[in-house]
């Protein structure tokens, strides 16, 4: 370490002989309950900027459409957060229940006529966008914690 004012890395962390394990694991979860408000502010953003983008170059009926996948997409990943987070003390495994949201949107939306499919496909996939903003940036940036 050459700037002692640099946060250590989780395995500079382990070689402290004066912090404890709990010390760690809380620094652990300090750093996920980051990284699950940066992916929640990411796809907000991405979200805010398709919906207004698709608004005016498509249609307000399609970009309802892709907001309503979105919104899927934001429940989606705080659910699988919620599972990540009880993994380990409650869990054993992650559980399926937000597929079965998902695939209940699309089968809504195949059969009612107002609803388009490919739109809110693709809204939920903004949460995707959100972890490949994070993955570039963390890469490109890796000082811009």
């Amino acid at each position: 370490m050459s700037d002692p004012s640099e946060e250590p890395t989780s395995q500079e962390r382990e070689l402290e002989p004066n912090e404890t394990r709990e010390q760690q694991e809380n620094s652990s979860m300090d750093e996920y309950q980051q990284l699950k408000q940066k992916l929640f502010v990411f796809t907000l953003v991405i979200t805010a900027v398709v919906f207004v983008s698709v608004w005016f170059y498509y249609s307000l009926n399609i970009a309802l459409n892709y907001l309503i996948g979105a919104c899927t997409g934001v429940v989606y990943l705080r659910m699988l957060a919620r599972d990540v987070e009880r993994l380990g003390n409650q869990k054993q495994s992650l559980s399926k229940g937000r597929l079965a949201m998902f695939i209940g949107l699309i089968i809504v939306a195949t059969q009612w006529d107002q609803l388009q499919v490919m739109p809110i496909f693709l809204g939920f996939l903004t949460y995707k966008a959100a972890l490949l903003v994070y993955v570039l940036q963390t890469t490109l940036l890796p000082d811009s914690k």
